[in-house]
């Protein structure tokens, strides 16, 4: 491959989302200061998210406006230090790519270059180890490969993920902290991340789940086991206190770039770490000070002020050492269970019915293996059950289980009803076995129903369905179809009626209250010795999920 198009960047760029998403667990854990700021993996991940976004809805033929769209999308989304760094380093190919109808190794280093120029202009010291390090060192390599005679674009690629690696190894030499802690730089190893799913998308691998011990230094031991009580007291090194993060919109049509530059200097006397990035359209700003209040006045004088996050660092870093140190006294208890839902109403039902932790996931989002596995270690319990609620998701649990310390048992619950079943059958008296056997025969006997609408044209189960209409579904089957919700519910309810003795209903995000309780109505009345209730259960995309016992 010499070129890639507009389509089949937006492809890469996803695959380095998601790749940064699978692998962000790790990335946080070489955090060496737990404040704010510390969730490296987490700010990147959030950022990119944004970025991938804002770029969906643009033309896959256009891969200049790809490229801006994702830039803006990633200053918008930028959280943390870290965030701002790769927002500017994409605004970098933002700016190479603007106007090219394909990408090439030499577009590509050009790209990179002016993003390292970009992202170390925004950053007021500039510190070596760090994620612009590993930035500058790529650029540099690329540019040297770009001039290669025969060489693929995806050996050129990995040729940069390479250089990248072996100058990120090397961070520790350059930031003591790094290897007190015996890591290294985080940043850096979510760019090189990001750049491995990217790679992984255009040579067809598949996405790279990080191991560990690429990430400590070979004096450490394993990331997440480190103790730190070196640098349980570097809270009292913090000289600007207040991590303070906004945007500054709708700038007033007097101001000047001139102006900006004035206001990045002025909070350089006031704080430090100091980010100030944008145009005349969007300033974003990032400051450590001591005097939160003056940065926001002095903001103010420029145009309006959104999304303010001011954030102690000092409180947090001592908050999270007490509860290093509390929950190495504590003990597991002897149970808990993980829960993956849809929907705030259905979190809350799962929560009063004693389930410990909840999961957002469904049949569009199914969370990851490492997701999974951080419910079951956030869990702190000898033996963990887990409600899948998905037929989709019982493979990463099971995979998640095979990862975990403790005992974890999969109940293999394909829907949230039989998840809510499962977790009546709970027990804390019985024994684990006792209570995987129990739950997961708790709802065996039930039967369930979704009503949502179809999301394209089709014929299936001698139903001709057009995109829009609103169907009923049983066991992957379509049982109903209908142009009202209302009327496709009081039919499917009339199926699954039979030899019921109770209906439960939960309603969807996008049904009111006023309605469910019309629907119940209509049943009760055709259906009387049928005992109906209904539940707000606030999942997307489905009007009603149903069960019947």
């Amino acid at each position: 491959m010499e070129k890639i198009d507009g389509n089949f960047y937006k492809q890469i760029l996803a695959g380095g989302v998601k790749a940064l998403e699978i692998n962000r667990p790790v990335i946080d854990e070489l955090n060496v200061f737990p404040v704010p700021d510390g969730d490296t993996g987490t700010n990147m991940s959030l950022t990119l998210a944004s970025a991938l976004r804002e770029a969906a809805p643009v033309s896959d033929n256009d891969l200049g406006e790809i490229a801006i769209a994702f830039s803006k999308g990633a200053l918008k989304g930028a959280r943390g230090n870290s965030g701002v760094i790769l927002s500017q380093i994409f605004k970098g190919f933002a700016v190479e790519l603007d106007g090219q109808a394909e990408l090439d190794r030499k577009i590509f280093a050009a790209a990179l270059k002016r993003g390292t120029e970009i992202a170390y202009s925004a950053v007021t010291k500039p510190k070596e180890g760090t994620i612009l390090t590993v930035v500058r060192v790529m650029a540099e390599n690329a540019a040297i490969l770009a001039k290669k005679r025969n060489l693929s674009f995806e050996d050129f690629f990995k040729g940069v993920i390479d250089a990248g690696e072996t100058i990120l190894q090397k961070t520790p030499e350059m930031l003591p902290v790094l290897a007190k802690a015996g890591v290294v730089d985080a940043g850096g190893r979510g760019l090189i991340t990001i750049l491995e799913g990217m790679y992984a998308v255009l040579t067809g691998g598949e996405i790279p789940v990080l191991d560990a011990s690429r990430s400590a230094t070979e004096e450490s031991v394993p990331v997440g086991t480190k103790e730190f009580e070196s640098l349980d007291n570097d809270y009292e090194n913090i000289t600007f206190q207040y991590c303070t993060e906004y945007f500054i919109t709708h700038l007033n049509s007097v101001v000047t770039e001139s102006d900006v530059d004035k206001y990045r200097d002025y909070l350089m006397t006031i704080g430090d770490c100091v980010l100030v990035i944008g145009d005349l359209d969007l300033v974003k700003t990032h400051v450590h000070t001591n005097q939160p209040d003056k940065a926001l006045k002095a903001a103010l004088k420029l145009g309006e002020l959104d999304n303010i996050k001011i954030e102690n660092m000092m409180e947090q870093h001592r908050k999270l050492v007490g509860e290093t140190s509390e929950s190495k006294k504590a003990e597991l208890k002897p149970y808990a269970m993980v829960a993956v839902c849809a929907g705030e109403g259905m979190a809350a039902i799962f929560r009063d019915l004693a389930v410990d932790i909840t999961i957002e996931g469904g049949q569009t989002m199914n969370p990851s293996v490492y997701d999974i596995l951080n419910a079951v270690n956030n869990a702190k319990a000898e033996n963990v059950f887990i409600l899948p609620n998905n037929s989709n998701i019982i493979l990463a649990a099971e995979q998640a289980k095979e990862l975990a310390d403790v005992n974890v048992f999969v109940i293999p619950t394909q829907c949230m009803p039989e998840g809510i079943s499962a977790a009546l059958a709970f027990s804390g008296d019985a024994t684990p076995e006792e209570n995987m056997e129990a739950m997961s025969g708790a709802f065996s006997s039930i039967k369930t129903a979704e009503i949502t609408h179809a999301v394209r044209s089709t014929r299936m189960n001698g139903f001709s369905v057009k995109e829009g209409d609103i169907i009923g579904i049983s066991n992957k089957n379509i049982i109903v179809k209908s142009a009202s919700i209302q009327e496709a519910a009081l039919t499917v309810a009339g199926k699954l009626a039979e030899n019921a003795e109770m209906l439960t209903l939960y309603y969807g995000a996008d049904v009111g209250e006023a309605d469910a309780e019309r629907l119940i109505e209509k049943i009760s009345a055709k259906y009387p010795d049928l005992e109906v209730a209904a539940y707000s259960g606030g999942q997307p995309h489905y009007y009603y999920i149903m069960a019947a016992e």
